[in-house]
């Protein structure tokens, strides 16, 4: 399995698997921990409810956690990986002509 997970993401070396599931990790855990005052700050005064919060906090983490991903990346020395991953994210939710020449 670990063998084929490192042909898919292109990479040679355990130690690399190794910092990449680190930074999912921290990444995963920065924007779970944020996600709930960030939404209770955008939509402070306001009476919504539980579900649509849900949603709302959805839609407004997906950007912070990319933007997270390629941080921790940056931290890690593997910016390129999640900066091709995050290309191929964005492309797949129809976001692709961000990142066209």
């Amino acid at each position: 399995m670990i063998k084929k997970l490192k042909e898919k993401w292109g990479i040679t070396s355990n130690f690399q698997l190794f910092i990449i599931c680190v930074v999912f990790a921290i990444t995963g855990s920065v924007s779970a921990i944020i996600s709930g005052p960030v939404i209770d700050y955008l939509f402070e005064g306001l009476n919504i409810n539980k579900y649509l919060k849900f949603i709302l906090q959805l839609v407004i983490i997906m950007p912070i956690y990319q933007v997270l991903l390629l941080f921790f990346g940056f931290i890690f020395f593997q910016y390129n990986f999640f900066l091709q991953f995050v290309k191929k994210f964005l492309s797949f939710f129809g976001f692709g002509f961000l990142f066209r020449n």
